[in-house]
């Protein structure tokens, strides 16, 4: 009779030190886990109890389809794995992908090795411009193709916005001309909200019992980002 595997929170980054400590790999669960109890080496990665399917005030209906989700440059630097420990990260990343079916949310498409597709998280904010608060409401799995149209910026950068914007079209079933339209209006939203310094809500994993770092305060995010910004621009 197998004996009950003794999980492991292994962020991808330290995989090859925990495999160096011992632990394995299980393919079906994709998960490390420690093949005896009392490995000294893996006690670092023990692993903490599972994140909830749905996360304290989720909203799993916010921003549905694809569509260009571009973060304003003055919240550039917070996203939650930056505030987060690389462990909860896994956890939490574990439980996207898994609540998801192991597809992306968007187009249904699984990993996929030899594309290099792998599934992928994006977060999903809302804007209050009282407030001036940028809340976390929603953790989506996206696959690498979808998850480079929202960051469309991004793709820019990189030289990728052709296929970014072949993938919008074909997920969509926007014209050409629709698509473009789109993405010249997400900018002008970008732009606009890229003028305040947001401030960081990110109560919905502080109540799932994910510890929180705070983040840079506003006003330094917002130079900072400035800063990034020109650089970018300069470079394109």
């Amino acid at each position: 009779m197998p004996t009950e595997r003794i999980w492991l929170d292994v962020p991808y980054a330290e995989k090859d030190l925990a495999k160096a400590e011992g632990a394995r790999w299980d393919p079906g669960a994709r998960r490390w886990y420690a093949p005896r109890p009392g490995i000294a080496g893996l006690e670092r990665w023990a692993a903490r109890p599972d994140i909830p399917d749905l996360l304290p005030g989720e909203d799993r209906s916010l921003g549905s389809g694809l569509f260009v989700d571009l973060v304003p440059a003055t919240c550039w630097f917070t996203n939650v794995r930056s505030c987060v420990s690389q462990q909860d990260w896994e956890r939490l990343r574990r439980m996207v992908v898994d609540r998801a079916g192991r597809v992306c949310e968007i187009c249904g498409a699984p990993a996929d090795r030899e594309t290099q597709r792998w599934l992928e998280v994006h977060e999903r904010w809302t804007f209050d411009e009282r407030s001036r608060t940028q809340t976390l409401r929603r953790l989506i799995c996206v696959c690498t193709p979808c998850h480079t149209v929202t960051h469309f910026g991004f793709a820019q950068v990189r030289g990728i916005a052709d296929q970014a914007m072949d993938h919008l079209i074909e997920v969509t079933g926007a014209s050409a001309q629709a698509a473009q339209r789109h993405v010249e209006e997400a900018f002008a939203l970008w732009e606009r909200r890229s003028q305040v310094a947001w401030e960081l809500d990110l109560s919905m994993l502080t109540g799932a019992g994910v510890t929180v770092q705070p983040p840079p305060d506003a006003l330094r995010r917002a130079e900072e980002a400035r800063a990034e910004l020109r650089r970018q621009r300069s470079a394109w």
